[in-house]
């Protein structure tokens, strides 16, 4: 048997499933497209996980398009971070051409342009549904590791959520944190303190400047409400289509902190709010990150560390995660080896480093007899990659390089008309995008201790002539005690998973869940 009859005899064992599959090409031998030879990816280990990888220019969006629209394609949703804004065009039919048409008959397969159902999401301006969570819902551990505060400056920041709790003062945007900040060491300083404990000023004063900080990087667009709930990142078109929920975030690429946070926010929501699910024959969601290095880069230990452990948990839920990169050093070694499918486009060798690096690289990959893997990833063409999958048993697939195939849809941006068209058509863009502002703590501390401080002003001549009996209520308590302020609370769901001693509410009290984030 040949060199090449051996290689078909091992991808069509290795890439051999019952299940339903989603087409990414056809594999190559020595340069060469086999025809009809095709490698697929099984559905069931979608929640394995995965990485996409390459240098600029190798086709790493491309794979990632054709993914996101098999995926579809099988009712299967999918959320996509759209960093640079060159993932819109899925949303429209693709254009044949004589480079598509010879790709196509290497491949052996017919290409079809059609479009695919798209949802826009933003944290920030970008037109789209308008993605927000209360301060209150996104809890003092994810603040405080957004923040980077030390142990007692997030210790104090947990002590403050937990007044804010037993005195019914809503905390839902950055203004109500702000407010509450100010009011414990100032006017409400002594209640405070009797009840909490002795307050650290400067603590305090680090905490409201990180706040502003995080303010000036747009996060007052993101705190507020009405919340989003991860359920909408479930639907399913008219037609049977898995809609592509796509956040734009092309003007956060310089707020590396804010998406990494926010990132932990909403996986960690999609965490708490979906059933467990065990081995499911195909996933519930797959979600896409592109520039992946964003995340990993200038994200804290202590944010590391929690993305690590919800990566290692979020897969019993039916729910896939895929990174895209340009490098897999960019990811940590240790969320590296929780992903199943390996998708690498051509690396370049430039210097002895990269050389060294690429050497490294090449070990992440299932030995073949076929390939020599450094030589391999150096010498890809654009649109091919070198592909291992996780097969339904669990194992890796053998290593194929592979020549993709096209996406069926637009490999392009959609015009700023286009995209507000599919805006237009929006039913969670009703649901969401109107602006909520109502009374909650910083209107509460702000109106009612002006209201009290005029009565106590009236009040001062009577009471320094009176004999009390009992305690006279200060101007804090009265406040707290309002009934305004009791309105507030019972509006606001207290029973909010965000448990103390973690993220993920381990340990933390049992709560009731509310509607939106945490």
């Amino acid at each position: 048997m040949s060199n090449k009859e051996k290689f078909i005899e091992q991808i069509q064992a290795g890439f051999s499933f019952k299940g339903e599959s989603i087409l990414l090409g056809g594999a190559m031998f020595e340069g060469e497209t086999i025809k009809d030879l095709k490698i697929s990816l099984p559905l069931k280990m979608l929640n394995r996980h995965g990485l996409i990888s390459g240098a600029t220019g190798t086709g790493k969006t491309k794979t990632l398009q054709i993914i996101a629209e098999g995926l579809s394609s099988k009712s299967i949703p999918v959320l996509m971070m759209d960093i640079k804004g060159d993932l819109s065009g899925i949303a429209k039919p693709g254009t044949s051409n004589e480079k598509i048409k010879e790709r196509s008959e290497k491949i052996g397969i017919e290409f079809t342009p059609r479009g695919f159902p798209v949802e826009f999401l933003t944290i920030s301006d970008e037109g789209g549904v308008k993605m927000r969570a209360t301060v209150s819902e996104f809890g003092p551990v994810l603040l405080g590791k957004m923040l980077e505060l030390n142990d007692t400056q997030s210790g104090l920041l947990s002590v403050i959520f937990k007044y804010c709790d037993d005195n019914d003062l809503a905390l839902l945007d950055l203004k109500d944190m702000k407010k509450i900040l100010q009011f414990v060491t100032e006017e409400g300083k002594q209640l405070f303190e009797e009840s909490y404990g002795k307050v650290s000023t400067s603590s305090i004063g680090i905490i409201l400047r990180k706040i502003i900080e995080l303010e000036q990087q747009g996060a007052d667009k993101f705190f507020g409400e009405m919340s989003f709930e991860v359920e909408d990142l479930l639907r399913i078109d008219g037609n049977g289509f898995g809609v592509i929920s796509m956040i734009r975030l092309i003007d956060i690429q310089s707020k590396p902190k804010l998406f990494s946070t926010f990132l932990l926010c909403l996986l960690v929501e999609i965490y708490n709010t979906f059933p467990e699910e065990g081995d499911l024959e195909q996933p519930k969601l797959i979600i896409f990150i592109d520039e992946a290095h964003l995340i990993f880069s200038e994200a804290s230990d202590a944010l590391l560390s929690q993305i690590e452990t919800i990566i290692k948990l979020i897969r019993s839920k039916g729910v896939g995660i895929i990174f895209c990169t340009q490098n897999p050093t960019d990811i940590p070694d240790i969320v590296l080896s929780q992903l199943g499918l390996k998708i690498q486009h051509a690396l370049r060798a430039f210097t002895a480093k990269d050389r060294k690096q690429i050497k490294l690289i090449s070990e992440n990959y299932p030995i073949s007899e076929f390939y020599k893997t450094d030589e391999l990833l150096t010498n890809l063409g654009t649109g091919e990659a070198a592909i291992t999958v996780l097969t339904e048993k669990g194992n890796p697939s053998p290593l194929s390089a592979t020549m993709l195939r096209a996406p069926e849809s637009r490999m392009d941006i959609l015009t700023p008309e286009e995209i507000s068209e599919i805006n237009n058509k929006s039913f969670l863009i009703k649901k969401y995008n109107e602006e909520i502002d109502r009374e909650s703590a910083y209107e509460i501390l702000t109106n009612k201790i002006e209201e009290s401080r005029k009565v106590q002003t009236e009040e001062t001549t009577q009471e320094n002539t009176q004999t009390h009996s009992g305690k006279q209520k200060s101007t804090v308590e009265k406040v707290l005690s309002s009934t305004t302020a009791r309105q507030v609370g019972r509006t606001v769901a207290r029973e909010i998973t965000r448990g103390i001693l973690g993220v993920l509410g381990i340990g933390g009290s049992s709560r009731k869940k509310k509607s939106g984030w945490f």
